[in-house]
Protein backbone atom coordinates (compact mmCIF):
# COMPACT_ATOMS: atom_id res chain seq x y z
CA UNK A 1 0.00 0.00 0.00
CA UNK A 2 1.44 3.31 -0.98
CA UNK A 3 1.41 6.02 1.46
CA UNK A 4 2.53 9.66 1.35
CA UNK A 5 3.11 11.45 4.43
CA UNK A 6 3.18 15.17 4.46
CA UNK A 7 4.70 17.27 7.56
CA UNK A 8 6.38 20.33 8.38
CA UNK A 9 3.45 22.93 7.49
CA UNK A 10 3.06 25.64 10.34
CA UNK A 11 1.58 29.08 11.03
CA UNK A 12 4.41 31.69 10.09
CA UNK A 13 4.58 35.28 9.68
CA UNK A 14 5.23 36.55 5.98
CA UNK A 15 9.08 36.47 5.09
CA UNK A 16 9.96 33.52 7.05
CA UNK A 17 11.01 30.24 6.35
CA UNK A 18 9.61 26.52 6.08
CA UNK A 19 10.97 22.76 5.04
CA UNK A 20 8.30 20.38 4.15
CA UNK A 21 9.34 16.93 3.98
CA UNK A 22 7.32 14.05 2.72
CA UNK A 23 8.29 10.15 3.53
CA UNK A 24 7.01 7.62 0.98
CA UNK A 25 6.42 3.83 2.03
CA UNK A 26 5.08 1.53 -0.60
CA UNK A 27 6.80 2.75 -3.96
CA UNK A 28 9.92 2.35 -5.52
CA UNK A 29 10.76 5.95 -5.16
CA UNK A 30 13.80 6.41 -6.98
CA UNK A 31 11.78 5.70 -10.29
CA UNK A 32 9.21 8.13 -9.84
CA UNK A 33 9.94 12.02 -10.79
CA UNK A 34 7.80 13.37 -7.15
CA UNK A 35 5.94 16.72 -6.96
CA UNK A 36 5.06 19.28 -4.39
CA UNK A 37 1.42 20.42 -4.76
CA UNK A 38 -0.73 23.04 -3.21
CA UNK A 39 -4.46 23.53 -2.46
CA UNK A 40 -5.85 27.29 -1.56
CA UNK A 41 -8.97 28.38 -0.52
CA UNK A 42 -10.97 28.84 -3.15
CA UNK A 43 -8.54 27.26 -5.91
CA UNK A 44 -7.83 24.17 -7.96
CA UNK A 45 -4.60 22.49 -6.77
CA UNK A 46 -1.41 23.22 -8.45
CA UNK A 47 1.82 22.25 -9.18
CA UNK A 48 4.31 23.90 -7.02
CA UNK A 49 7.79 22.00 -7.79
CA UNK A 50 9.07 19.13 -8.89
CA UNK A 51 12.19 17.11 -9.23
CA UNK A 52 12.55 14.26 -12.03
CA UNK A 53 14.66 10.81 -11.51
CA UNK A 54 17.78 12.78 -12.20
CA UNK A 55 17.24 15.34 -9.56
CA UNK A 56 16.92 18.27 -11.97
CA UNK A 57 13.77 20.35 -10.49
CA UNK A 58 11.26 22.94 -12.06
CA UNK A 59 9.26 25.58 -10.28
CA UNK A 60 5.93 27.53 -10.78
CA UNK A 61 6.51 31.26 -11.63
CA UNK A 62 4.64 32.26 -8.18
CA UNK A 63 7.61 30.31 -6.13
CA UNK A 64 10.64 30.48 -8.49
CA UNK A 65 13.47 31.88 -6.21
CA UNK A 66 11.74 31.29 -3.25
CA UNK A 67 11.47 27.87 -2.84
CA UNK A 68 13.72 24.70 -3.56
CA UNK A 69 12.71 20.92 -4.07
CA UNK A 70 14.82 18.01 -3.28
CA UNK A 71 14.86 14.56 -2.55
CA UNK A 72 16.92 12.01 -0.33
CA UNK A 73 16.51 8.53 -2.69
CA UNK A 74 17.95 6.59 0.33
CA UNK A 75 15.44 8.12 2.57
CA UNK A 76 12.70 7.86 -0.09
CA UNK A 77 11.65 11.70 1.23
CA UNK A 78 11.21 14.69 -1.10
CA UNK A 79 11.66 18.02 0.99
CA UNK A 80 10.38 21.88 -0.17
CA UNK A 81 12.53 24.61 1.36
CA UNK A 82 10.29 27.54 1.58
CA UNK A 83 11.60 30.94 2.04
CA UNK A 84 10.08 34.58 1.49
CA UNK A 85 6.35 33.42 2.35
CA UNK A 86 4.23 34.89 1.70
CA UNK A 87 0.32 35.04 2.41
CA UNK A 88 -0.99 33.62 -0.72
CA UNK A 89 1.41 30.87 -0.06
CA UNK A 90 -0.97 29.68 2.05
CA UNK A 91 -2.39 26.20 1.45
CA UNK A 92 -2.10 22.67 2.47
CA UNK A 93 0.80 21.64 1.01
CA UNK A 94 0.85 17.84 -0.30
CA UNK A 95 3.66 15.47 -2.41
CA UNK A 96 2.28 13.18 -4.89
CA UNK A 97 4.50 11.74 -8.37
CA UNK A 98 4.71 13.59 -10.99
CA UNK A 99 1.78 13.28 -12.87
CA UNK A 100 -0.25 12.53 -9.75
CA UNK A 101 -1.96 9.72 -8.99
CA UNK A 102 -5.14 9.87 -7.40
CA UNK A 103 -4.68 6.95 -4.91
CA UNK A 104 -1.31 8.31 -4.20
CA UNK A 105 -2.63 11.80 -2.31
CA UNK A 106 -2.22 11.81 1.42
CA UNK A 107 -3.47 14.26 4.13
CA UNK A 108 -1.49 17.34 2.94
CA UNK A 109 0.46 19.86 5.24
CA UNK A 110 -0.85 22.63 6.62
CA UNK A 111 0.95 25.95 5.81
CA UNK A 112 0.03 29.49 7.10
CA UNK A 113 1.13 32.70 6.59
CA UNK A 114 -0.23 35.67 8.19
CA UNK A 115 0.82 38.39 10.69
Amino acid sequence: QVQLVESGGDLVQPGGSLRLSCAASGIIFSIYDMGWYRLAPGKQRELVAHVNIGGSTNYAESVKGRFTISRDNAKNTVYLQMNSLKPEDTAVYYCNVKPPRMKYWGKGTLVTVSS
